[in-house]
Formats: structure tokens, C-alpha cells, sequence
């Protein structure tokens, strides 16, 4: 299973401790992360399912290209990175 673990700003708003998630796309692999901690889903992603605009994931340090449909390829050995970015000043 894929590890998963999320920005420490993140960890702030939410319980979402690292964790392991198994499935073949970023979208299956968050599909069972959002299983276990439905909340985590309206943080990361909008009501069609598309990342949002602040938030970032990365697979084994490369940022994930299909930011609509999260079809980026996943395996059992990789490390996925939610980054949620801050802004203002």
C-alpha cells in the first residue's frame, strides 16, 4: 500500500495522521484515505472531485499532472505528499 501523510498546517484544521492506502491511481489511493476520514475530503477536493486551487499532492517528490481526475499512477512502494499552500501576508 501507498504511504500517505499530509502538510503539518493540514494537521491543524484536522486529524489526519500519515497513513496507508491501497490502489493504482492518486484518486483510488484518496478515495480510501477519504473512507476513513470523510471530513479530510471537502479540505482537498471540491464537489466534482478536483483538487482544489490550494492544495498540492505529490508522488515520491513529482507534483501529480492530472489535477481534474487524479489519475496519476500509483504504486504499493510510493510515498504521497498532501500539501495544503498557505497565502497571505
Amino acid at each position: 500500500m501507498a504511504h500517505v501523510s499530509f502538510t503539518d498546517n493540514l494537521l491543524k484544521h484536522l486529524p489526519c495522521p500519515p497513513t496507508e492506502a491501497a490502489g493504482d491511481t492518486v484518486r483510488a489511493v484518496m478515495e480510501a484515505v477519504f473512507a476513513d476520514n470523510p471530513p479530510l475530503r471537502s479540505y482537498l477536493v471540491d464537489d466534482q472531485g478536483r483538487l482544489r486551487k490550494h492544495v498540492n499532492i505529490f508522488v515520491n517528490d513529482q507534483m501529480i499532472e492530472d489535477r481534474t481526475a487524479l489519475n496519476d499512477a500509483v504504486s504499493d512502494s510510493d510515498r504521497i505528499f498532501v500539501f495544503q499552500a498557505l497565502s497571505g501576508g
